[in-house]
């Protein structure tokens, strides 16, 4: 896998476990995490939830911005950049538009909502504040266009994940 990869999906689906283990397996590669550029916002940050308000949504679209920028700067130092993130619905497609790195490969995370809320009981952080595992899974899977790989990783453990996307890279590749 070469170019940049956007992992996504719902939070607890798996991103960060399975960005960082895919870039580990991969000869020059870098890890994007997209929150990372949400918590650089010291004063002023604007959290989205369910209102979905035009500030957290403009501040989203920036990250979102920052990340695919990001990406394109290790891709084009020889890396293979591997952005995670949430993107759903209308973004996804948006997201893909930001990334200028080709090869671009597009996997969506997409276990069932039983798998996800075992997940986030288990880890110390919490990626729902006003929102509900159902509320962005319904999200996911009814309004993110079917674009890229989608799996099911419910029942896979992140290296199983891991060499599914690297069998199937070509079904995940878009651009």
């Amino acid at each position: 896998m070469t170019g940049a990869v956007l992992i996504t999906g719902i939070s607890a689906s798996g991103k960060s476990t399975v960005a960082q283990a895919l870039a580990e397996r991969l000869p020059r590669a870098a890890h994007v995490r997209g929150d990372t550029f949400r918590r650089m916002v010291v004063s002023g940050r604007a959290e989205m939830t369910p209102q979905l308000a035009d500030e957290a949504t403009r501040q989203l679209h920036l990250r979102y911005r920052i990340a695919a920028a990001v990406a394109d700067q290790y891709a084009e130092a020889g890396f293979t950049a591997i952005v995670q993130d949430v993107v759903l619905g209308a973004d996804l497609e948006r997201f893909v538009t930001w990334i200028r790195t080709r090869p671009l490969q597009v996997v969506v995370l997409a276990p069932d909502q039983a798998a996800v809320e075992r997940r986030e009981g288990e880890r110390a952080k919490t990626g729902y504040g006003d929102w509900t595992v159902a509320a962005l899974d319904q999200a996911l899977r009814r309004e993110t266009p079917r674009i890229g790989l989608w799996l099911d990783t419910s029942r896979q453990t992140p290296d199983e994940t891991v060499a599914e996307i690297i069998a199937r890279a070509e079904e995940a590749r878009i651009a």
